[in-house]
């Protein structure tokens, strides 16, 4: 059975911070597309893609001419998008936190619209070695994926801004992997 490597990386820190960002199209600074950058340094990467928000294309733009595919997207959070989680309704938030498949963002995406993105795009990868520059949502919905594991799992995984997945992917089957690597 062969493998290819893939490697998920979140974008580097957004100009705005402290805010659900979603669909927002923010910039990166400087300091967070270099973070990436040494992030991804002395990888063999083949295939080099990004989410098509300018945070993540800006981030992988350090490393060549990423390809762009809107299934890397964050988390379309509606209404949520821009606004700081303090101030939020607590009960909407944490209700949100606990099951955002039942208590979605208000004019907002699913859980399962995310895992169903990304799970599409994780089947149309080729069986080479990729670098994906995204978000932290796509990254745990391919570690749900991947690793065969619930939500709750995955957002045990501390995704800070640069931080990097790295899997062993079946070839021939792209919705199996290994967690070969986590550097936060």
């Amino acid at each position: 059975m062969s493998h290819f490597p893939l490697y998920l990386m979140r974008h580097g820190a957004p100009e705005l911070t402290g805010r659900l960002l979603g669909h927002l199209d923010v910039p990166v600074t400087s300091a967070g597309a270099e973070a990436c950058r040494a992030r991804a340094a002395g990888l063999e990467i083949g295939r080099l893609w990004s989410s098509d928000l300018q945070r993540a294309q800006v981030s992988a733009q350090t490393l060549g001419t990423p390809g762009t595919d809107p299934r890397w997207r964050e988390l379309d959070f509606g209404l949520w998008d821009g606004v700081a989680p303090a101030d939020l309704d607590r009960q909407a938030l944490s209700a949100f936190w606990a099951d955002p498949e039942a208590n979605a963002p208000p004019g907002g995406e699913r859980w399962s619209e995310l895992m169903q993105r990304v799970g599409s795009a994780l089947k149309d990868l080729s069986p080479e070695p990729t670098l994906i520059v995204t978000h932290g949502g796509p990254m745990r919905a391919a570690l749900c994926h991947l690793l065969e594991i619930d939500l709750q799992t995955a957002w045990r995984f501390d995704l800070p801004y640069a931080a990097l997945l790295a899997f062993s992917v079946e070839a021939e089957r792209p919705r199996r992997a290994q967690l070969t690597g986590l550097l936060a």
